[in-house]
């Protein structure tokens, strides 16, 4: 396909083949895994976030590349799941806003997009990793500005375009030390190359079929991991969101501003559409942020609110055990409030009938079914959003790679005040709990629960898909690792005897409190021989919740 030109539906063509290429590639990427255990999903979360963009189009026949980049955009970006699958779906945003405008593009200006795909994703993550998928994107994107003027056709340029892409992702474990001492390469990368072959093959004509459908995988399937940590950040007071007009465009920046508008506050979101700006940010200094502001143009119309709220009870609506007998027509896949206006509302990410339980039993007012392999994705927190009637709302991930989705999901809401709180393990999330104080304001409560989160050491037992080498321990096939704080600390033949390892590590200081949640399978009386070494070594309080979940035969958290 010697095309030069590509429009709206060459584009369609080349995205659908993209993610069915993925889709077809998935299990290979979900092994690209640094840690050896069943706990990652990179390229389902990827895969899923392409599908959506691709059931996003299902039905476009407009020509212009530039409305139906938007509409792939949109679509992926709510559904997306994972870090991965958010850092995806940013590449094409990007990509989507450089072909805004515009009905066809020819080769340089489908790499100048590209290029503003890669920018874009680097502002998604707060503290980008190289030798991840950012860096393969971006190396590849440089390639094609440098190269795209001496192509003849878009077969050409994607050519080279994938092969610089290849050479990047053998170059990440260079960037990253932990993927060379494990001897995979980067997962995220590979699970992007996968998609442009998969465009770079339809040019070529080789049109695949789709005969897979992308489900949240088993809790027995071994799947990858997801290398880009999003960090949390401050608490502020006040809610301040203005709309301005610019008045002199050639002297604003809108770089220049985030820098500038940065050190006012947290929860920030800067968006130009030409002379229009839209800001929110939650400071404590709100007539800071207007002042600087009003120097680049007038507002349109603002609003400020005082984040001083107090937490109201209400009743849980609890899934009926006899729905086969009678369906009362509500939604059991979700524990959530009544619709009750609120002042504050709780969301949390939870796997296990136990662990949801106890979650709830905490003052949770809505579980979303996840974790690690069903990442949710950034349209299920929109929903839960929703769903709740409240004016705050603190959604609690509980997973590092979910993290990122409910960032990006808390910027779409409107007329809510959505926080996120930065735990990464069910062992944060749940002592995070205990910090809440429905008498205190919500600047006071995220600060109180993000100080706790810092003195939580976490542990987790599960079990080795691979043989392999971690940390320096050498790991066989099968065995039962202990994992702490993200770093392997014991491979062993027994359960028991890993679990038992795993707490003398994590106890060598004096700690308080210790929670066992236990997973599904793990019979009683192997716990009860590991509370009674707790109980004859140390000095603390133990605390044994029946979690239920999967792949994790033990959480521990430590305080």
């Amino acid at each position: 396909m010697n095309e030069s030109v590509m429009d709206g539906q060459l584009l369609k063509k080349l995205i659908t083949n993209g993610s069915i290429k993925l889709k077809q590639d998935m299990d290979r990427i979900n092994q690209l895994n640094v840690f050896p255990v069943p706990d990652g999903d990179t390229g389902s979360n990827m895969a899923a976030t392409m599908s959506a963009g691709v059931k996003a189009l299902e039905k476009v026949e407009d020509p212009s590349i530039g409305k139906v980049a938007k509409l792939l955009a949109r679509g992926m970006l709510m559904g997306a799941r994972g870090n991965s699958g958010v850092i995806l779906s940013q590449l094409f945003s990007g990509m989507a806003n450089g072909l805004k405008g515009h009905d066809t593009v020819g080769l340089a200006e489908f790499s100048h997009a590209l290029r503003q795909g890669v920018e874009q994703a680097y502002q998604a993550v707060i503290n980008p990793v190289e030798g991840t998928m950012l860096t393969v994107a971006r190396e590849g994107a440089d390639r094609a500005l440098s190269i795209a003027e001496d192509c003849d056709n878009f077969e050409q340029l994607f050519e080279l375009y994938l092969e610089e892409l290849n050479q990047s992702l053998e170059r990440t474990p260079d960037l990253l030390p932990i993927l060379k001492e494990v001897g995979v390469i980067d997962s995220g990368g590979a699970g992007y190359i996968d998609v442009v072959i998969g465009m770079y093959d339809a040019l070529k004509g080789n049109i695949y079929k789709d005969k897979q459908e992308v489900k949240p995988l088993p809790s027995t399937f071994y799947q990858g991991i997801d290398l880009n940590e999003v960090h949390g950040g401050r608490d502020y007071g006040y809610c301040t969101e203005f709309i301005m007009q610019i008045q002199k465009m050639d002297e604003f920046s809108q770089h220049d501003f985030i820098d500038m508008i940065t050190p006012l506050g947290d929860s920030l979101v800067v968006v130009q559409d030409e002379n229009i700006l839209k800001v929110h940010i939650h400071t404590k200094t709100p007539g800071d942020a207007l002042n600087l502001a009003q120097h680049f143009g007038f507002f349109i119309n603002l609003k400020i609110e005082n984040m001083m709220l107090q937490h109201t009870e209400v009743m849980m609506h609890s899934p009926n055990e006899h729905e086969g007998e009678f369906n009362c027509g509500h939604d059991h896949d979700h524990v959530v409030a009544p619709r009750i206006k609120k002042k504050y509302a709780i969301i949390a990410v939870v796997n296990g009938d136990g662990l949801k339980d106890t979650f709830i039993e905490m003052g949770v007012d809505y579980i979303v079914e996840g974790g690690q392999t069903m990442n949710p994705s950034i349209e299920d927190f929109v929903h839960a959003c929703e769903e709740i009637s409240a004016e705050n709302i603190i959604i609690i991930p509980n997973n590092k790679n979910v993290l990122l989705s409910a960032q990006t999901a808390a910027k779409l809401i409107e007329g809510k005040n959505v926080s996120v709180l930065a735990a990464k393990t069910i062992a944060q999330g749940y002592a995070s709990l205990t910090m809440f104080d429905a008498t205190q304001d919500i600047n006071q409560n995220l600060k109180d629960m993000e100080a706790h989160i810092k003195r939580v050491k976490t542990g987790e037992v599960t079990y080795a898909i691979r043989t392999s080498k971690n940390n320096g321990i050498a790991i066989e096939k099968d065995d039962f690792l202990g994992i702490f704080d993200d770093h392997v600390v014991v491979s062993h033949k027994d359960r028991e005897a890993a679990v038992k390892t795993l707490i003398s590590h994590m106890l060598e200081e004096p700690s308080e409190i210790i929670t066992l949640m236990v997973g599904s399978g793990v019979p009683e009386e192997e716990v009860g021989h590991i509370t009674e070494m707790i109980n004859q070594n140390h000095a603390l309080e133990i605390e044994v919740i029946q979690g239920g979940q999967d792949i994790y035969s033990y959480i521990i958290s430590v305080e």
